[in-house]
């Protein structure tokens, strides 16, 4: 049997989810959703079981529903932020939008376990039985390749002795180690930190494999503006301040630490990489206990009594809990156009805010004007790697909302828009001291580009 649809959709992660949902919401279009896996979500359905948000579930998941209660938390060391979504809550809303919001509408199609060819070819993963699914659309929902550690084997040896695991593996410990020695310093090396630090491990009894020192956003500027006024388009505001009268690279991390709206772990390292990692800053203190930090490069091969690094080796012992975090979560992928000859690549459009960049490009696309015109509006942002992609990604965003400003209605979206962590809302209820703010912001954008384009013709590629 085949299906004729108008939009093959491949991958029912966050980003395939956001765009159906788009697409279902604001056209009358058919929509085929194929997926490997058993549950929607992607990586969600395969990560560690404490992971959670690293900014507020008021933004993440789909447009036309909300996640979570827009709750602040009181308690912890999210308090006095909104709250983030568990991974279990993310795999539970992506299941309950698939079978009460997608499927009832009766223009939808979900085909998961089954993997999906350009051509329209869907195998079932299980029987091996092949479908037809004829589209107007392919989309690839799947480009951005998210990867989490107990998706993959480590890159480098380790003793079959050793305790190794992923940081899935963690919760499931029955017996003590000698030490617990993470490896890897992004998201994910955070999380396993905070994790044990917070069921008790001492934090002399932890080492932190830190092969670069990563700069950090600090959680209460990336929160929904009502209520965060003043850290969200004040923080922003500060930037583009930065932006336009920094002197040289060094001088704008200066500013943008100067005014919190960069931190580090350690105030003597100066970090090499930016990843959009986010912590609070009670997050940030605790993360400061732990002072076993190796930075002696990457993990080259691990034996019974040794981890050999690129800088040195140190020591270790068969019982030692060795956590890997090394998966590259969002690779720092080639950009390609997101619309040519009937098929859409999904990608960042704003930096690390791949939901909402997913919905932003469902709604260019339902707009029905050429490819042309819809790439001028879904500039692709690669995803961050190192320190000086925080002015590549910042400039990019700069020139994606002047020029978002100038497209008629699309302002309109974006204030309506749930997943627009930019969105001000009624700008009549805005204080005279809000309103300068806002000033602020207009008045540096265009000088926050000059400069940025200035210090980045200076700067290694």
């Amino acid at each position: 049997m085949s299906i004729d649809v108008d939009y093959l959709v491949i991958g029912a992660g966050a980003m395939g989810m956001a765009f159906v949902d788009v697409i279902l919401t604001e056209t009358d279009a058919t929509v085929a959703l194929v997926d490997r896996y058993d549950r929607p979500g992607g990586h969600w359905t395969l990560a560690y079981p404490y992971v959670r948000l690293h900014q507020p579930s008021a933004f993440y998941g789909i447009n036309s529903r909300r996640l979570g209660v827009d709750r602040v938390d009181t308690v912890g060391p999210n308090s006095g932020h909104y709250e983030l979504a568990s991974g279990a809550e993310v795999v539970a809303y992506f299941d309950q939008i698939i079978s009460q919001q997608f499927l009832p509408t009766g223009r939808f199609h979900y085909l998961p376990m089954s993997e999906s060819t350009d051509d329209g070819v869907v195998t079932s993963v299980l029987t091996g039985a092949r479908q037809e699914v004829r589209a107007r659309t392919v989309v690839d929902a799947t480009y951005s390749r998210v990867t989490v550690p107990s998706m993959r084997a480590p890159a480098f040896p380790v003793s079959p002795e050793v305790r190794w695991m992923a940081p899935n593996e963690l919760p499931e410990i029955t017996r003590p180690a000698d030490g617990y020695v993470v490896v890897g310093a992004g998201k994910t090396g955070i999380d396993a930190c905070l994790w044990l630090l917070g069921r008790g491990v001492e934090p002399d009894d932890i080492r932190w494999v830190v092969p670069r020192d990563s700069w950090l956003l600090d959680r209460k500027n990336i929160q929904p503006v009502e209520g965060f006024f003043d850290s969200t388009v004040g923080g922003y505001a500060l930037q583009l301040e930065a932006s336009a009268e920094a002197e040289s690279v060094d001088d704008l991390f200066d500013r943008l630490e100067a005014t919190g709206q960069l931190l580090r772990v350690d105030p003597q390292i100066r970090p090499t990489m930016y990843r959009c990692a986010t912590v609070s800053v009670a997050e940030l203190h605790e993360l400061r206990r732990i002072t076993g930090v190796i930075r002696l490069g990457r993990v080259r091969s691990v034996d019974d009594d040794t981890i050999h690094l690129d800088d040195g080796d140190v020591e270790t012992t068969v019982n030692t809990v060795h956590i890997d975090c090394t998966a590259d979560g969002l690779q720092r992928r080639p950009e390609t156009p997101v619309f040519a000859d009937n098929r859409i690549t999904l990608q960042s459009i704003r930096t690390c805010q791949q939901v909402f960049s997913a919905a932003l490009i469902a709604h260019i696309e339902a707009s029905g004007s050429d490819d042309e015109h819809k790439n001028s509006l879904c500039a692709v942002i690669a995803h961050p790697d190192s320190d000086i992609d925080w002015l590549r990604t910042t400039l990019a965003n700069t020139r994606s909302l002047t020029r978002w400003a100038r497209e008629p209605g699309l302002g309109e979206w974006l204030e309506a828009s749930r997943l627009n962590s930019m969105r001000i809302g009624d700008a009549s209820k805005l204080t005279p001291e809000q309103m300068e703010v806002s000033m602020r912001v207009l008045r540096n954008l265009g000088r926050a580009i000059r400069n940025l384009d200035r210090l980045l013709e200076g700067s290694p590629a």
